[in-house]
């Protein structure tokens, strides 16, 4: 009989473990390569997929914060200006023609308390007029972060294709956002409804067409012309209900900037809201910010701004993403903080803020100072 001594035999198994361990490391590290690997490649294919941001306009230092967009009859596209981030130029109204001419629209008159117009979401009322937010929330005289209670909503009087005058219409909004005319009513979002609240508490407003001089409750949220609120829990960016669009059966979408989220509001015959609830979301759609339903493609179109990016819902409420950026300054058309979308026959235009806020991809404040085409299919 053969003997092994027993430190041998130790050494020989200790051999053959450590021979058996570096194979299923190795095959181990294979595996975890070929996973990345995988992982590059969806995420190489979902990119090749997605569609390019071109440039549409790049805008002149007068227009240094594009903002809202009213899509008129004539394909003619109503550009509101606020010019938050460098207020040395005063807020205006810029037309981009059909052919994508930038023309002067309307040099905007100041706030009767602030001295300066906040213009943000705009709408075209079916007689020609343009409904207009005017928030003022970053205009408090003496230099504090939030001014509330000045913002309103006012009317552009618009003759033979020209501004002529504006009216107030709604006084004592918070944070006036998106406006949206729709079957004999303008709608418009109160992104921050109850200031302090957690969750932040939002809203949304509806006033007749032809209602003039309103001044709201305070509380707002005793006044009679808010019709629904909405729940914000993130707790780093106190903005809710932001962008509005209406699709062909009557149904509201809401988007909730800082969740990221979409809520739709359905109504009953006599104009009430009986359902309020999350309609889409996902976890790459980081903010919902301006929203333009387009019947034609039966899609939602999502300014993303958070994530640079814009995002498609379609009407089961899935989210697909149809074009994002990394950060940079927007040149050749990039996208650059996303604020604003229209669709105009099969192009997406796209109004780019660059208006950083905290989490976003955007991170600074940079020229130029574009609007963004995406073409569909």
């Amino acid at each position: 009989m053969m003997k092994i001594r027993s430190g041998v035999a130790v050494v020989g198994i200790a051999v053959v473990l450590a021979a058996a361990v570096l194979a299923a490391q190795a095959l181990s590290g294979e595996a975890e390569k070929g996973k990345r690997g995988r992982g590059k490649a969806r995420r190489a294919a979902a990119a090749s997929q997605l569609k390019k941001a071109e440039l549409l306009l790049e805008l002149p230092d007068s227009c240094n914060t594009p903002d809202g967009m009213a899509l008129l009859p004539s394909g003619d596209i109503i550009l509101s200006v606020p010019n938050f981030n460098d207020k040395k130029a005063p807020p205006l109204l810029m037309k981009i023609t059909k052919d994508n001419r930038l023309e002067e629209f309307f040099k905007l008159p100041g706030h009767p308390e602030t001295g300066r117009a906040g213009p943000m979401g705009i709408c075209a009322a079916p007689g020609g007029d343009l409904y207009l937010a005017d928030n003022q929330i970053f205009h408090d005289p003496d230099g504090k972060p939030m001014l509330y209670g000045k913002s309103r909503l006012v009317r552009v009087v618009v003759k033979d294709g020209k501004a002529v005058d504006l009216v107030e219409v709604v006084y004592g909004f918070n944070v006036s956002n998106a406006v949206v005319v729709h079957d004999g009513h303008v709608y418009v979002t109160e992104t921050i409804l109850e200031p302090g609240s957690n969750p932040l508490i939002s809203g949304v407003f509806r006033f007749k067409l032809g209602e003039e001089k309103v001044k709201l409750k305070t509380p707002l949220k005793e006044d009679p012309h808010l019709i629904a609120t909405i729940k914000t829990f993130n707790e780093k960016i106190p903005f809710g209900a932001d962008g509005a669009t209406f699709d062909e059966k009557g149904n509201l979408y809401i988007g909730n900037f800082a969740d990221g989220t979409m809520h739709k509001l359905v109504f009953d015959n006599g104009g009430k809201v009986v359902s309020n609830e999350i309609f889409a979301k996902a976890p790459f759609m980081k903010s919902c910010d301006g929203i333009w339903y387009d019947a034609r493609t039966k899609k939602i179109y999502v300014a993303d701004s958070m994530a640079n990016a814009v995002q498609m819902v379609s009407l089961d409420g899935t989210v697909q993403t149809l074009a994002q950026d990394e950060n940079n300054n927007g040149a050749g058309g990039r996208l650059d903080q996303p604020c604003e979308v229209v669709v105009r026959g099969k192009e997406v235009m796209v109004s780019n803020m660059d208006f950083p806020v905290p989490g976003g991809v955007n991170t600074t404040f940079d020229k130029p100072y574009t609007m963004s085409v995406i073409k569909l299919d």
